[in-house]
């Protein structure tokens, strides 16, 4: 006879294990269930975040600015340094250790909230009495049944088409985070957040590093004025970027690999890089769930279909994260686990999709939350912007990094705060506070009227918020 839980989760990434606590935490019996194995075969949960994407490449992020800040920047701290060497096995085994400890983490939580862990791939069997039949197989193999089930399997890298990933030189993020010597001439096909990421690590630690994309314009996401910043300052900082052209068949060689591409001038180009990073976006992982076997509905990208609520076509069966619509951001995922556990205890889970905010991770970072200035204009929506540059606020010229602004967009009529765009130092931490105002239907005088700390970043925001009223008081 199969165990029986109020709920079986698939996939412990940061949807997963996060809606497996939740669920735990109002009282419901819970099991989680995760293949990601770490080098010695044990249990590896966290996903893809933790695994091989967000965390891995934050802490190489880190060690490469350090690298950077040693080689150009102490200097001018009085701080002089000779003789720097690159130990880049000890960089690459302080990223694992970092990975080690989130999943020790993840799986002490678990523990610790009384959720049973299976460590394999779950997928539908039937339809049952008392719910569905998932049958787990890999590292354990045992059948259980979910009266309720939330996938939460998340995403895969997308190939270029006849173009595998073999992580040696043709590179998607996993391999792209494991690279054994920083190559000479490095190639992105792909200007996005994990292009730019990786691209800046080994720029950093001193690869010759040629970004493409085919599109025609640098980060279209992002707010205009921010993303014209954004590439003047990568371009200066050493990232070849080129936009909007057209690859040829890419070849692989022994010792290399071979690109061409035609540029918007129409003219061939052939550069030939050491290593390839293909950063071109990620397909929803659906693979061993067996959904044809109980009529799970995907859309015709992959997607599992959900309405609103996070609720797919078969009673009972929910899916969050990068599984389904939406931004693939793990903090999404997160919210749309814990909106789902308190769904089925029959509650109210909400997730605000207007309020996720965006971060990129490179020196100098990118945040924002709400509507871009071009989205504005194109909808008709009258609006007022402020913003103010890090060049004069003290606490960024004490660090040392006086890069980008803040910029603020509100209502021309109620002022309500409509969208916040940030370039500079501390941008993942200082979007919190937009985030929050913005939850709350704040307007830009609410920022402009709170005390903030001096000297902090922070006070950037203030100093933009007041500039939507054209009243800054340091610039």
């Amino acid at each position: 006879m199969s165990t029986q839980f109020d709920v079986v989760v698939i996939g412990a990434g940061p949807g997963g294990y996060i809606a497996a606590i939740r669920a735990a935490q109002l009282g419901m019996s819970v099991a989680c269930i995760d293949a990601w194995q770490n080098g010695q075969g044990g249990p590896a949960p966290g996903g893809t975040c933790t695994n091989v994407g967000c965390i891995p490449s934050k802490a190489l992020l880190q060690s490469s600015e350090h690298y950077d800040q040693v080689n150009h920047h102490f200097a001018e701290h009085g701080i002089e340094v000779k003789g720097v060497s690159l130990n880049l096995e000890q960089l690459l085994g302080r990223k694992n250790s970092v990975v080690k400890q989130n999943n020790d983490g993840i799986l002490y939580l678990l523990k610790k909230n009384k959720i049973t862990f299976f460590h394999g791939k779950g997928g539908f069997t039937s339809e049952v009495e008392g719910g569905w039949a998932i049958h787990i197989s890999g590292t354990t193999t045992a059948d259980i049944v979910g009266k309720h089930v939330v996938i939460a399997t998340g995403s895969a890298a997308r190939e270029l088409p006849g173009l595998p990933f073999d992580e040696q030189q043709v590179l998607s993020n996993d391999g792209a985070l494991n690279i054994a010597i920083v190559p000479k001439k490095l190639g992105v096909i792909g200007a996005g957040v994990i292009g730019l990421e990786m691209g800046s690590v080994w720029l950093r630690l001193g690869a010759e590093v040629t970004v493409l994309e085919a599109m025609p314009e640098f980060l279209a996401a992002v707010d205009t004025q921010v993303a014209k910043e954004a590439l003047k300052i990568f371009t200066k900082q050493g990232l070849a970027i080129h936009m909007g052209i057209k690859l040829g068949e890419i070849k692989t060689g022994a010792k290399n690999i071979t690109v061409p591409y035609i540029d918007t001038a129409g003219t061939e180009h052939k550069l030939v890089f050491d290593k390839l990073i293909v950063s071109i976006g990620r397909v929803p992982y659906t693979g061993g769930l067996n959904a044809e076997a109980v009529g799970l509905q995907l859309d015709d990208r992959g997607f599992i279909v959900v309405d609103r609520e996070c609720k797919t076509n078969l009673p009972n069966v929910w899916a969050v994260g990068d599984v389904v619509r939406g931004p693939m951001l793990a903090h999404k995922a997160e919210e749309e686990g814990v909106a789902v556990a308190e769904r089925i205890d029959g509650q109210h889970g909400h997730v605000n999709f207007n309020t996720i905010p965006w971060v990129i991770y490179t020196s100098p970072e990118i945040s924002w939350v709400g509507q871009t200035e071009q989205q504005l204009k194109a909808s008709g929506h009258a609006y007022k912007a402020g913003s103010f540059p890090f060049l004069a606020n003290g606490r960024a010229r004490a660090l040392g990094d006086t890069t980008g602004f803040v910029k603020i967009l509100a209502d021309a009529v109620t002022d309500e705060v409509l969208g916040v765009h940030i370039i500079g130092p501390m941008a993942s931490e200082l979007i919190a506070e937009a985030v929050t105002i913005m939850e709350f239907k704040g307007a830009a005088e609410d920022i402009a009227r709170i005390c903030h700390a001096h000297p902090t970043l922070s006070e950037s925001m203030k100093e933009a918020a007041l500039a939507v009223d054209k009243r800054t008081l340091n610039f």
